[in-house]
């Protein structure tokens, strides 16, 4: 066999997200992680074998959808389920292996996009060809829109808040080069590392402590080379105006971390299950898909909004340094 795979447990370590989906933490998780310990020990199989795996599935959940009947709905929920944990192995087998590669990651998402929108017509038009409502033709034409806009809104913003930081992490490297100043640290990177803790404590503890402050191998030295403190690390919170605006969020969004699920409830991927799985399990695929949808917007819609009030705090904080270096140079 391919190489000695670790216990169980060491393999959650390894290949579990330490946030994620809460329907993936509860329902895809407890099975994916043994079957990807499972073939790394007994299989030859590899990510991308595994990726194209759960494409075909996908593509055989489709199949069923089409026929519109309540048994073949339900078969083919199963299926999508299956596939969904074929979907999450292949990452998971990436990590555990090492054979983790950038057209792996393109093929995974790639497939996924096709997966969903030939799933997503497939169903409504089993249902048009069963009911003769023409709602469902529209309904199949929203599961794609939404789908894309959920993944393109997801990747905009995430080059935002790179982009975001990228600029702060400049500044601070050019201040630290002339003035010598402390480490670097983001409060969103602190509350994920220790979610029970309430951000009035990680301010208290980033600013006196420095518990987060990433280890270094080089000894801290004074002028005179004798022993001296480590550098304070410079906390930058790009989220203080949200959670001054909504304070019930930090400790729900600790509970939730605890648990490894994200704060973000509704995703694509608790949409694909509301649409794949809950509405044709239950025969109710037009209210599944309508309440699927609708919470995806509202929960886009908090992102962007959180996405805005996080703009205003970075824009304080370049004009935050830009006053510093006025006053240094008076």
């Amino acid at each position: 066999m391919r190489r000695d795979i670790p216990p169980l447990a060491e393999v959650r370590r390894i290949t579990q997200k330490k946030r994620d989906a809460w329907w993936t933490v509860l329902l895809v998780d407890p099975v994916a992680t043994p079957l990807v310990r499972f073939t790394a020990m007994r299989t030859r199989l590899t990510p991308n074998q595994i990726t194209w795996g759960a494409f075909l599935l996908g593509l055989g959940s489709a199949a069923c959808f089409a026929f519109g009947d309540w048994k073949w709905l339900a078969l083919g929920a199963v299926i999508y389920h299956i596939s969904f944990i074929f979907d999450c192995m292949d990452g998971k087998l990436a990590r555990l292996t090492g054979q983790g590669s950038v057209f792996g990651a393109w093929l995974d998402f790639v497939f996924d996009r096709i997966r969903v929108m030939v799933c997503g017509v497939a169903l409504m038009w089993g249902q048009y060809d069963r009911t003769g409502d023409t709602l469902y033709i529209w309904l199949a034409l929203v599961v794609v829109a939404l789908d894309t806009l959920r993944y393109i809104n997801s990747l905009e913003i995430f080059k935002i808040r790179h982009s975001m930081r990228k600029q702060i992490k400049a500044r601070v490297r050019a201040a630290r080069r002339a003035q010598n100043e402390a480490e670097l640290a983001f409060m969103e990177d602190l509350l994920r590392d220790n979610p029970s803790a309430d951000i009035e404590q990680d301010l208290q503890r980033a600013a006196g402590e420095a518990p987060y402050a990433q280890p270094s191998d080089e000894p801290h030295v004074d002028a005179d080379g004798d022993p001296a403190p480590a550098p304070k690390p410079q906390v930058i919170d790009l989220h203080q105006e949200f959670r001054r605006k909504f304070p019930a969020y930090l400790r729900a969004r600790s509970f939730l971390l605890r648990h490894r699920i994200r704060a973000h409830l509704v995703s694509g991927i608790e949409f694909q299950m509301g649409v794949f799985m809950i509405g044709p399990l239950f025969d109710v695929v037009m209210p599944a898909t309508i309440v699927s949808g609708a919470l995806l917007l509202v929960f886009e819609l908090a992102i962007i909004y959180k996405l805005l009030l996080s703009t205003r705090d970075f824009t304080r904080t370049i004009d935050s340094f830009e006053a510093e270096k006025v006053l240094t140079a008076a």
